[in-house]
């Protein structure tokens, strides 16, 4: 599925916490540590292996911007018009685990959905752009889950308290550079214990990705590793304890995360 060579990762070594940066190289699993991820010099000649270390989040963001209802299909699964602008609500930072953590189902929701989302890194400060100046702005691309708690969202009216719970940001395995990437034509689906229950194209999207980060940037400033979650299309259902739900994206790869209850 995978024709890109390269990756942007966050990792630590299994045997040191330290969080390192480097360039992935998926034709073989190799590791060179670079400054960060807006910086690609080489830190020193050491070549690490994909099998013996752990993967972080890609960047740590200093704020999550997310966009609903932006699937023309996800619109009409739940009986909404389709929004004339971008619907735009936050994630905290606090809430980002990487592939391989558990999703934690908090004690206070009876119902917990994963969404599949495509999202943009954005690369440098960026305030006030217009659609075609976008992508000079986007360091790449990743996977999301905009894991949501349905019952606490119908019951707030506001969808901050659902969207927020810690481990409810699942994101990376990777970003995949943007000179990489057509976000606009990308199969994007969910597997849940390996059954697709979500399969859309990025195509599908109301608003595109170079769209929203102008819009956004119109509203508030964004900061280099600041993400943007594109929406999710339909498919959207419940997790439960012991589930494994995967987000695979055309391209970019597969964020795999476990369930459990929040004991």
């Amino acid at each position: 599925m995978m024709n890109t060579p390269k990756a942007i990762i966050s990792f630590s070594e299994k045997t040191k916490p330290e969080v390192k940066y480097g360039v992935l190289n998926l034709s073989n699993n190799e590791i060179i540590q670079i400054n960060s991820p807006f910086d690609a010099q080489i830190v020193e000649d050491k070549i690490f292996s994909l099998n013996d270390i752990n993967l972080l989040p890609p960047v740590l963001p200093t704020k999550i911007v997310a966009i609903g209802l932006n699937y023309f299909d996800h619109a009409k699964e739940f009986n909404s018009q389709i929004p004339e602008e971008p619907l735009i609500f936050m994630k905290p930072p606090s809430a980002i685990i990487p592939g391989g953590e558990l999703i934690k189902l908090p004690l206070i929701s009876k119902r917990v959905d994963y969404e599949a989302e495509l999202v943009i890194v954005i690369k440098e400060k960026t305030k006030n752009i217009e659609e075609d100046e976008a992508q000079d702005s986007i360091l790449g691309f990743t996977c999301g889950n905009d894991v949501t708690a349905r019952d606490l969202q119908k019951k707030d009216g506001q969808w901050i308290r659902s969207k927020s719970f810690d481990t409810f940001a699942p994101i990376g395995p990777w970003i995949i550079p943007a000179k990489r990437i057509d976000p606009n034509n990308l199969n994007i689906l969910a597997k849940k214990n390996g059954e697709v229950v979500q399969c859309s194209n990025t195509s599908k999207l109301i608003f595109n990705p170079y769209k929203l980060v102008s819009f956004v940037s119109k509203v508030m400033t964004l900061l280099p590793g600041d993400l943007i979650m594109t929406g999710t299309p339909s498919g959207v259902g419940p997790l439960k304890n012991g589930d494994c739900i995967e987000i695979e994206i055309e391209n970019i790869g597969t964020l795999r995360n476990y369930v459990m209850d929040d004991k």
